[in-house]
């Protein structure tokens, strides 16, 4: 009896599998589905068919109140139903699912605030991968420059986007019967949980493969390259990807380049993946960008075959410079086509590789850049390959570039470093090295991690002010319930003021340095000359302050209801002038009546004590 049944189940399944065999070139299937906010767009990706109509022939979007919806026919998810739920922005959620097995039909909803226009929608197709792009929907407004290399490893550019993913719950059945049914019942009842993932919001990289010589990396989105770093024992160079969210299938995956080179990819921190080539070849890897800065190779230059880059040329039409301040200059180079470039960086200069580039008027490129920061820039022709453009810059000096949307504009933006005897508002008052010993003479027990709470402002400093609702009222009310969360939680706290008192910079800078505390937290309340303006955001100048910033602010973005603004790197004077890992967080914006509101509110302040606390809490636990 169980050998007939046994068969029956064999059968039945064979006949099934042949079935959907031979109707498996009849439909597409959904084995992907990918997001990236930045750029306001997500992309569905299919598996490649014979069906000769395009994936999205048919599609017909349907506008409801509050939401928006299109079918795919002839289509069937292979994955999980995805739900992503945005706490910024106007999109709130997207879902797709399975909306029906007969016909084959994959529904995608989307929710939208009452400001969003869903007549803004556009729908793309690359070979059979769907992209559905908002026009109104950013997160972050993207302009036509995009940052393409940076020397630094931390900037105020970097943001984190916060979403909730549901995912289905494995549940696993020892009853046979029970297997059998969940095998043939696709509409089993399954449970699903929520994940809330903090996430870049620039790039996502979901392809690398290798070249001769290189590897070729492609994603979707807009990718940033950082100064790279040069191991030893064994050989390598590692190049940082900031904003970037690498697929997990590539993680930490070891590819062979070559006999005696190899590349390992993988998630380095939260929004930033990490790219290490094992070589002994470390000088002569430059990263070379593509036309649509979606990909880019890095490779040997000294070995590349540069006539596999590009397949059409372009010229220099057009020189224009810029100035942002004493400090900041910028080269503009504009272009008769999309151009393909590689860039290498030295402590004395910068050298773009401009692949695709034959003529320029070196009359123009001298008189536009005369007395500038630019005024000693160079440009070769190198014969089959195209120009070379070598800036010559100060040792510190901080080098971004950015390359057009269209790939027909180049900038160069050179930062040089202030001079030592250049006097600025941050140190008028000098730094007092030995301070006075009366303005605290309490000392840490030092038998517990230690912070310094500063509320911001106080006395005749009144701070922002907006419907008649003072910053300084608002900011010792928060920081005394941090005080008692972190007390409680058996944290030796020192606040630099605890009643309605004047309090100078110096001297909160003063009391910190006094205490010597392991952390020191600013906090402060943010205002703008443009009312609808709201967010929290965090601020750090020292490296070392960088990670404190992060697990506070993402405690903090994630835990009350206003936009998140992201980390800046900012030079505040007590940020600046303590020796501890310091951050001054902005915890709303009282030019706003709406968030003034819920800032005077109980409940606010509480929920934006309690975040603070918990990040402090976090960051000190992985730092004992």
């Amino acid at each position: 009896m169980k050998k007939l049944i046994k068969f029956i189940i064999i059968c039945i399944m064979f006949i099934i599998s042949f079935a959907l065999k031979g109707n498996a070139e009849d439909i597409f299937k959904i084995t992907n589905a990918n997001f990236d906010t930045s750029n306001s767009l997500f992309v569905i990706s299919a598996n490649d068919t014979s069906v000769e109509n395009p994936i999205t022939n048919g599609i017909k979007l349907i506008k409801m109140d509050g939401r928006a919806y299109f079918d795919i026919d002839n289509t069937i998810l292979t994955i999980p139903k995805q739900d992503w739920i945005f706490q910024s922005g106007h999109i709130k959620e997207i879902k797709i699912n399975q909306f029906s097995n007969n016909p084959c039909k994959v529904r995608v909803v989307i929710f939208h605030d009452k400001e969003f226009n869903p007549s803004s929608i556009q729908f793309l197709r690359i070979k059979n991968h769907i992209i559905v792009k908002f026009k109104n929907g950013s997160i972050c407004d993207n302009s036509y420059y995009q940052n393409t290399y940076r020397d630094e490893h931390s900037s105020s550019s970097d943001f984190y986007e916060y979403l909730t993913v549901t995912t289905p719950v494995n549940q696993s059945n020892d009853n046979i019967v029970g297997q059998i049914q969940d095998a043939f019942n696709s509409s089993a009842e399954q449970i699903f949980a929520k994940k809330e993932l903090k996430l870049n919001t620039r790039y996502y990289l979901n392809n690398i493969s290798t070249k001769q010589n290189g590897i070729l990396i492609n994603g979707f989105g807009s990718v940033t390259v950082e100064r790279p770093l040069i191991l030893q024992n064994p050989s390598r160079i590692v190049y940082d990807l900031p904003n970037t969210l690498v697929d997990t299938k590539l993680r930490n995956k070891e590819i062979k380049i070559n006999e005696t080179e190899s590349v390992k990819i993988g998630q380095f921190s939260v929004n930033k993946a990490r790219i290490v080539i094992t070589t002994e070849d470390v000088s002569n890897y430059i990263p070379i960008y593509s036309s649509d800065n979606q990909s880019f190779l890095i490779a040997n230059y000294a070995k590349l075959n540069n006539t596999t880059l590009y397949n059409s040329s372009s010229n220099i039409n057009g020189y224009q410079k810029e100035k942002a301040d004493s400090l900041t200059e910028s080269m503009i180079l504009k272009f008769e086509a999309p151009i393909v470039h590689g860039l290498d960086r030295y402590n004395d200069r910068l050298i773009l590789y401009l692949y695709n580039v034959s003529k320029y008027s070196d009359e123009k490129f001298k008189e536009t850049f005369a007395n500038t920061f630019f005024d000693k820039a160079t440009i070769d022709l190198m014969p089959k390959i195209g120009l070379k453009l070598t800036v010559p810059i100060e040792q510190d000096a901080i080098i971004n570039t950015y390359l057009g949307a269209d790939a027909r504009s180049l900038k160069v933006t050179v930062k040089q470093v202030k001079k030592k005897t250049e006097k600025t508002h941050f140190v008028e008052t000098p730094i007092v090295l030995n301070p006075d010993m009366t303005i605290s003479s309490r000392k840490k027990d030092s038998t517990k991690q230690s912070i310094v709470l500063d509320a911001g402002h106080g006395g005749s400093d009144c701070g922002a002010i907006g419907g008649g609702i003072m910053e300084k009222n608002i900011t010792l009310d928060i920081a005394k319930k941090v005080e008692t969360l972190l007390k409680q939680k058996g944290y030796a706290v020192e606040m630099t003021r605890d009643d309605d008192s004047t309090v100078s910079l110096q001297e909160r800078v003063n009391i910190s340095e006094n205490y010597s505390p392991d952390i020191f937290v600013s906090i402060h309340v943010n205002s703008s000359v443009k009312p609808e303006i709201t967010g929290v955001e965090t601020h750090y100048y020292h490296q070392e302050s960088l990670s404190l910033a992060q697990t506070v602010h993402a405690s903090l973005a994630s835990a009350v209801q206003s936009p998140n603004r992201g980390l800046f790197k900012s030079k505040f004077y007590v940020i600046n002038h303590t020796t501890s890992p310091a951050i001054l967080i902005e915890i709303g914006f009282i030019s706003n009546a709406d968030e003034r509101a819920q800032l005077i509110s109980e409940k606010r302040k509480q929920d934006t004590a309690k975040a603070i606390a918990d990040g402090i809490q976090k960051y000190l636990q992985q730092h004992k």
